[in-house]
């Protein structure tokens, strides 16, 4: 099914960064991603490749102080990326979900594009986390939730199994992109916008 073919460009500029981020849901998983954190170009260029979308990032912060605003303000501009680039969502299928096993992770992510106030549930009972050093498990948590929030998504994350951090980060990054290809594609029985409320 063909997706909404639009687009989007959002800038964003504080104190402690500034953002530009360009859109294309309707993609082909091109990207070019510059935010100063390694790992987390390596995130988005997987968000991009698995969800089939055409993103370009660049980002400067004051990554001498922390990453902490860094990573959260990309996660709040991409979020109103999608926002933007989807609209009213008219003809959209809305929902998505995804499961995806990375050596001994598996990851499962359901999200909702509900318009409405945002949660990030996250579950995690029994999971080990290794130490990554340069991007840690809190640090993807705070992105998803920032991008989720602003996005007007209802993101549900599940750590089924894991125990190193870096393959239970990419699973969830990989499981978000294809939740949000299956949730931004067009499906052509749907008439208007996909809710009784006739708005999201």
């Amino acid at each position: 099914m063909p997706k909404t073919k639009q687009k989007a460009t959002v800038l964003r500029k504080t104190q402690e960064t500034q953002i530009r981020i360009s859109l294309s849901i309707d993609g082909s998983g091109k990207s070019q991603i510059k935010t100063g954190l390694p790992f987390l170009n390596h995130m988005l260029t997987s968000l991009a490749k698995h969800g089939l979308f055409d993103l370009e990032v660049n980002a400067k912060g004051d990554l001498e102080v922390d990453i902490h605003h860094t990573n959260e303000d990309i996660g709040i501009v991409l979020g109103q990326a999608f926002a933007k680039a989807l609209g009213k969502k008219e003809g959209i299928r809305r929902f998505g979900f995804f499961s995806i096993p990375m050596d001994e992770a598996l990851v499962r992510v359901s999200l909702d594009f509900s318009g409405r106030h945002s949660f990030l549930v996250l579950k995690t009972k029994g999971v080990k986390f290794s130490r990554l050093e340069t991007y840690s498990f809190h640090d993807a948590t705070e992105f998803l939730r920032a991008f989720g929030q602003h996005a007007g998504i209802n993101l549900t994350v599940e750590i089924v199994n894991g125990e190193d951090s870096h393959h239970i980060i990419e699973a969830m990054f990989k499981a978000t992109a294809k939740a949000l290809d299956m949730a931004t594609q067009r499906d052509e029985r749907v008439r208007g916008v996909p809710s009784t409320k006739g708005a999201l």
